[in-house]
């Protein structure tokens, strides 16, 4: 998978070297050999990833960083900072400015390829995700409860056969806030239904498992998929990292672990996943929002239309006939002109509850506009639908409804409907609709509160 990379350094050479390397794997690469000149080719520019040196005269590495993850319209590029300090101090403040990874100079190249590999994976998802987000929201600008989300303690299973290891790790974590559990301790637990894993820390080296096939277990495992796994091996082992990170890891560590690289590992991993995943429920919102009535909660008129065409193709084709029921609340004008608007939309949301419990699973029941209603029935008569809307209008009237909580006001609604069914392959959404309303004004000319029908 390609991918276009930003190397920052200050020094040519260095820039030349990157290029080249990352070329050869065809990659694309944009240069900066500055934080500013980074900042600004970062935001317009938008590459997938970032390289960035740390020791740069002027702005160093850590400050772009911060920078840039601060900028929503870049804090969602992964940077991976390059440097040739080689203390642990170092990278944890690398990471604590948002930085994704962390590599030492000289880079070594497997190690490189490695990490972007795992950062294109993530890429993916992501930039699927904000493409298709569908709630305008820009990318990277988060809300109150969203940013809470992103720094809230993680949930990490730890899985090593070493206690010793498990109780060297558990201790910092937990007193970073994170609730760490042992694969004995996790089975069973019935919380991890409500608060689910976050993270997965998977020791590779001398153990008595596989752990490349335990790491491909989670990765395909449905309730484990979405997790980050970070690998802990020595350093003598990435031939296995190399295989854990094709296999879905996302992340390396190296053993004996340091706490506060740990720390701030776990932190940048947790934020990842949960980005993704407010990025996912902000696209399942958006594709609610496209088809589903607030109000009520029911489909809307777009819905509808897709339904009804859907399900007169499958009755043209040969398939049993479509039956509509359009109800109407009866001087419901009257309600909100008494009673206020906000009598009105309870009285709408209790209608809409009403006829829910009185329809069968696979009835789609719409709400078109304002009081206006719509049952469609596949594979039904027009006997059964007017069965059907009857059985709706007693409900509406059996009981009536509640407009004031705090005073317990009731006022008596009742709803007159009409039935259409489907005529042969001539016939049209449109035609039946049209069919519909005609018998449901003819209800409502009679009297109201009763159901008439044009099947025929």
């Amino acid at each position: 998978m390609s991918a276009r990379i930003l190397v920052v350094d200050d020094i040519l050479a260095n820039r030349r070297l990157m290029q080249a390397k990352l070329e050869a794997k065809y990659y694309t690469v944009l240069l900066a050999e500055n934080g500013v000149q980074a900042l600004d080719t970062a935001e317009n520019e938008q590459p997938e990833i970032i390289l960035l040196d740390v020791m740069m005269p002027g702005m160093d590495g850590y400050e772009v960083c911060r920078r840039l993850k601060a900028n929503p319209a870049t804090s969602h590029i992964p940077v991976v900072m390059l440097t040739a300090l080689s203390e642990a101090t170092d990278r944890i403040r690398g990471l604590e400015a948002g930085a994704d990874d962390f590599l030492t100079k000289p880079v070594d190249d497997f190690a490189l390829m490695a990490r972007i590999g795992a950062l294109n994976r993530y890429n993916a998802v992501a930039l699927e995700l904000r493409k298709r987000e569908a709630s305008g929201v820009r990318s990277g600008a988060l809300s109150e409860d969203e940013s809470q989300v992103l720094e809230r303690g993680a949930n990490i299973l730890v899985v090593d056969t070493n206690p010793r290891t498990i109780n060297d790790i558990r201790e910092p974590l937990t007193a970073a806030g994170h609730t760490v559990l042992t694969l004995a301790e996790a089975e069973g637990r019935t919380a991890l239904i409500k608060d689910p894993l976050d993270i997965v820390l998977l020791a590779l080296s001398g153990q008595a498992y596989d752990p490349l096939r335990l790491c491909a277990h989670f990765r395909t495992s449905g309730s484990t998929r979405g997790v980050s796994i970070i690998v802990m091996a020595q350093q003598r082992d990435r031939e296995v990292v190399a295989q854990a990170l094709d296999l879905g890891a996302t992340d390396v560590i190296s053993t004996p672990v340091i706490p506060e690289e740990l720390i701030a590992r776990v932190a940048t991993q947790t934020r990842r996943a949960r980005y993704v995943e407010i990025l996912r429920q902000r696209v399942d919102k958006g594709l609610e929002l496209s088809v589903v009535d607030q109000l009520t909660g029911l489909y809307n008129r777009r819905y509808m239309n897709n339904q009804m065409a859907l399900w007169l193709r499958r009755s043209v084709q040969g398939g049993a006939p479509m039956s509509v029921v359009s109800a109407d609340i009866d001087h419901f004008k009257s309600v909100n002109d008494q009673h206020g608007h906000e009598a009105g939309d309870r009285v709408l949301q209790e209608f809409a509850n009403r006829i829910m419990v009185n329809v069968r699973p696979k009835d789609i029941v719409c709400r078109p506009g304002g009081e206006e209603f719509l049952v469609i029935m596949p594979e039904t008569s027009g006997d059964l639908a007017c069965s059907a809307a009857e059985r709706i209008r007693r409900a509406i009237a059996a009981e009536p409804f509640e407009i004031d909580p705090a005073s317990g006001r009731q006022i008596n609604v009742t709803v007159s409907a009409g039935v259409a069914t489907y005529l042969g392959e001539d016939d049209t959404a449109a035609d039946i609709l049209k069919r519909a309303d005609k018998a449901l004004y003819d209800a409502k000319t009679a009297g109201r509160n009763q159901v008439k029908s044009i099947a025929a």
